[in-house]
């Protein structure tokens, strides 16, 4: 088992005793731009300064126009991503009626075959049958670029994924199996580190602050018998609250007077609310291994098939990560995505953190 760490994303619990200190950021409309955020965003995805401010800008328009979208199309509504190219949304239907009212909205539009609810029930079918699987199906989930489910299964292994298929009843139009090198695992190992500590020996990462304490990754919890917690100094951190590993990949821990969460990543960066950011916008992550990285939201509704337990419903990625990032938070600007959990060499994946909070009966803290 490997357990990891990873200074996550709303400002660790900073300890009151300073040991991580938090720096400060002035309420302004850029008071995203911290040390490390922009020039993470320039490196990773090959920006200049000025056009990383400009797509962080843009891609806040979108989010917000795609939200409206995705309400008013109702069942017509077939997913949406970031055109990076354009700066806009791009909106796709299953009614070529609705175009001109998705051009209206400032998106561009692109009228598809399936629904999101369609892409989103064939996923739920998959997942009925999850347990049935081959163990070289590593998962499946939807994709808005390409207006299908991806089903992922180890190279020369395809016919696994065929069988897997035929037995779901899905109708195979809608999936696109793809071949993937290797299996995901979660980022996490059994070294000492400057994050949490649990049971002494095993660390992870704080995700989110939240107005009680903290989010961090489930598997954190739950593959360690949830023993007690250490700050990196060493001192009591706190008790865990509630925590779910497999299925979801949360976990709530309850800091105590030595720590004090704050509205912030460790890097400086305010934490305003949360959303859900289309595929294709830029997001960033710090974590204790690699650093603060960024890339871009990839395919959402993932369901992943570790060996040490099924996670549901999470996104995708292409961050750069390691072990000893799990538990870490994920941010595009200055909202909260999701928590940390594994990956493989190509691909990240967050749990979403309305989810998250939801499943921890938790509120983030916020600025």
């Amino acid at each position: 088992m490997k357990i990891a760490r990873l200074l996550g994303a709303a400002a660790t619990a900073v300890m009151a005793t300073g040991a991580l200190a938090a720096t400060a950021v002035p309420a302004s409309g850029q008071d995203l731009l911290n040390p490390d955020m922009v020039p993470a965003m320039q490196r990773d995805l090959g920006l200049t300064h000025d056009q990383a401010l400009a797509r962080l800008a843009s891609e806040d328009v979108a989010n917000k126009v795609t939200e409206g979208l995705s309400a008013a199309l109702g069942d017509a509504f077939g997913g949406a991503t970031y055109n990076a190219a354009t700066g806009k949304a791009h909106v796709e239907t299953t009614n070529a009626a609705l175009v001109g009212k998705i051009r209206e909205a400032g998106a561009e539009a692109e009228v598809v075959k399936f629904s999101a609810r369609q892409l989103d029930s064939a996923v739920s079918a998959l997942n009925a049958g999850e347990k049935a699987a081959p163990a070289a199906v590593t998962g499946w989930g939807v994709d808005s670029a390409t207006n299908r489910v991806t089903l992922s299964v180890l190279q020369g292994q395809r016919g696994a994924a065929d069988a897997f298929l035929a037995k779901s009843g899905v109708d195979k139009a809608s999936v696109t199996v793809v071949e993937t090198a290797t299996q995901p695992s979660l980022y996490a190992n059994i070294r000492g580190g400057d994050a949490y500590y649990i049971g002494g020996s095993a660390r992870c990462s704080v995700g989110f602050s939240t107005t009680t304490g903290f989010l961090t990754a489930g598997h954190c919890a739950a593959l360690t018998g949830a023993g007690a917690l250490t700050g990196a100094n060493g001192a009591s951190l706190g008790s865990w609250g509630r925590y779910s590993f497999p299925t979801n990949d949360y976990a709530a821990v309850r800091t105590n007077s030595n720590w004090t969460p704050l509205a912030q990543m460790n890097n400086g960066t305010a934490v305003r609310g949360s959303s859900n950011a289309a595929t294709g916008t830029s997001v960033c992550k710090a974590g204790s291994t690699t650093g603060w990285t960024c890339g871009t939201i990839g395919a959402k509704n993932q369901t992943v098939r570790y060996s040490e337990g099924t996670v549901y419903g999470m996104t995708a990625t292409n961050v750069r990560s390691a072990a000893g990032d799990s538990g870490g938070g994920f941010i595009a600007g200055n909202s909260a995505q999701g928590i940390l959990s594994g990956g493989n060499t190509s691909v990240t994946y967050f749990f979403p953190i309305g989810a998250a909070l939801s499943g921890t009966g938790t509120t983030l803290k916020t600025s």
